[in-house]
């Protein structure tokens, strides 16, 4: 007699980056520590994986080709379907000497979409990046 496979609880987390080792070490990263993971490798691919599978968490790069990050974030947030979707900035465009300060700020000033949920910069600290996501998914 065959058991029914239990379904998964495993929180999925969407990477959204366009360096391939990036998303690399963070699929390796996240799936070692029990979450699932989709991927892309720009704002236009990320939204159509998340018409098309629902996801606990975005991480977004910023600097992306054919849609930026920043354009990724409000197109996601101005989508009722999608806006409820907690979004894990991870970023090397942080503004001057590599402070990450100045772009959160000016990302958390658009007047029109609301503040991400975390903002991490590049290089990724591997205790924080795991630390933020588990914060931001036991919301």
């Amino acid at each position: 007699m065959m058991t029914e496979p239990k379904p998964s609880q495993a929180k999925k987390i969407l990477i959204l980056d366009d360096e391939p080792h990036v998303v690399t070490y963070l699929e390796t990263l996240l799936r070692d520590n029990g979450y699932e993971t989709l991927s892309g490798s720009n704002g236009k691919e990320g939204l159509d994986k998340l018409h098309n599978e629902p996801v606990d968490l975005v991480c977004l790069d910023i600097s992306m080709p054919e849609e930026s990050g920043v354009r990724f974030y409000r197109n996601l947030k101005e989508d009722s379907r999608l806006s409820a979707i907690p979004v894990l900035i991870v970023t090397a465009v942080t503004g001057y000497g590599g402070d990450p300060e100045p772009f959160k700020q000016f990302i958390s000033t658009r007047k029109q979409i609301p503040p991400p949920e975390g903002f991490l910069a590049k290089p990724i600290d591997r205790q924080e990046f795991l630390a933020t996501v588990a914060s931001i998914l036991s919301k």
